[in-house]
């Protein structure tokens, strides 16, 4: 996006000629202390803090979301796509953002790094970025547009949905590579050129697909060269944005087993969005699962998994099958989130939940730790609804019953 003073040698040829091996966590330290701050006004300190470490991680998160607002502008209104969201994430750490399709998942990532166009607007909030290369915590939704070009892709990537339209179709896949870093890291041609075959190794990809087109590729392989292109100027943070939509179980599995080791080597963190709460079981630290652009709840995916406090994540479990232990029917989430353009008062899930009740439209959706909970920091924006309590009678998806209306 634009040319970023970096390392001028952020990769050994010769190890990375091997296995894709040079890209490990070390090198990818040392090439980031190299590069020195990056975005923001802490880059006015970069001389200053020469002589420090800046491979140490600042104190608290690497990025943190406070009170996130962003609007959909209409004739008819503004749409509220993100209500006041707060999410942190830690060094090191994967978050999942869990929700049906509307929900504001990738509006709030997107938002987050001001990738957004017009009609949509952040009109609250902060993002504070704490990154390794950078020497003070930096405001992301104020900077200016050159501190922006040098935060994208250096600090922080995205894997965007659909690998196919995210790839250039008439540039081939070393061409493609080669852009990215040359758009952000200072070296000659030829150590580029053996950077972006090193990149291939790191994913899987045999080096003789550097000349092929996105065509050319299976689906699993395009994903790849996706995640390639991230991790090309070795960014602190990757936002996955449905990396495994539209692949095959297998592939899928194949590629999240890859993110995690990539993730083990090259210590990033990852901000991973999908629908598909199943799938954030296995990879994500911590979960936030939202709906109709706010957070109902945020817990570790153990703790989600096994102690879901909220009506609409215990829905979202019910919504697939378990591998393991008795038979049970599957059972669907009745009806369709609410028109954010014209919200319901309280509690948004209402229409759709079997436990509502008539306090549930006084509900402010403030997030509260989970009474019944062994970590403070499982916390659910429904007052009334535990892990334990007793399932309310719905209609069943498998049996063919009609959703009918929940609620009161």
């Amino acid at each position: 996006m634009s040319a970023d003073p970096a390392a001028d040698r952020a990769i050994d040829p010769a190890g990375s000629r091997a296995d894709g091996r040079a890209l490990d966590r070390a090198t990818h330290r040392a090439a980031s202390a190299a590069a020195g701050p990056a975005a923001g006004s802490s880059l006015a300190d970069a001389d200053a803090d020469a002589d420090a470490d800046v491979g140490a991680p600042s104190p608290g998160p690497v990025l943190d979301i406070r009170d996130l607002s962003v609007v959909y502008r209409t004739p008819a209104g503004d749409v509220r796509a993100v209500d006041h969201v707060n999410l942190a994430l830690g060094a090191g750490e994967v978050v999942g953002l869990a929700g049906e399709s509307g929900s504001g998942k990738s509006t709030l990532a997107y938002g987050a790094c001001r990738l957004l166009r017009p009609p949509a607007l952040v009109t609250n909030g902060s993002v504070i970025y704490r990154g390794r290369r950078v020497s003070r915590p930096a405001d992301i939704l104020k900077m200016r547009t050159d501190e922006l070009r040098r935060l994208r892709w250096r600090e922080i990537a995205i894997v965007f949905q659909s690998a196919m339209n995210a790839l250039n179709p008439v540039l081939n896949v070393r061409d493609q590579l080669l852009d990215a870093i040359h758009a952000h890291l200072k070296m000659p041609r030829d150590e580029a050129r053996e950077r972006a075959a090193s990149l291939l190794d790191l994913v899987g990809i045999p080096r003789s697909r550097l000349r092929s087109y996105p065509h050319e590729l299976s689906g699993g392989m395009r994903q790849r060269v996706m995640i390639a292109m991230a991790l090309a100027a070795e960014p602190e943070i990757i936002i996955m944005d449905e990396p495994t939509t539209a692949l095959d179980v297998v592939v899928q599995r194949d590629i999240l087993a890859q993110i995690v080791e990539l993730k083990d080597r090259l210590g990033f963190s990852i901000l991973f969005i999908t629908h598909d709460l199943s799938l954030l079981l296995e990879l994500a630290d911590r979960i936030a699962v939202m709906y109709a652009g706010q957070f109902v709840e945020i817990a570790t995916s153990d703790e989600i998994h096994r102690e879901a406090a909220h009506p609409y994540t215990k829905g979202l479990l019910n919504s697939f099958p378990s591998l393991r232990g008795a038979r049970r029917e599957l059972v669907g989430i009745p009806g369709s989130p609410p028109d954010l353009g014209n919200p319901p008062p309280g509690c948004p899930f209402v229409p759709r939940c079997g436990y509502a009740r008539p306090e549930c439209r006084d509900v402010d959706m403030r997030l509260l730790p989970v009474a019944t909970s062994r970590d403070p920091d499982h916390v659910t924006a429904c007052p009334f609804v535990l892990p334990d309590t007793p399932a309310p009678a719905v209609p069943s998806v498998a049996s063919g019953s009609p959703p009918g209306k929940l609620g009161t």
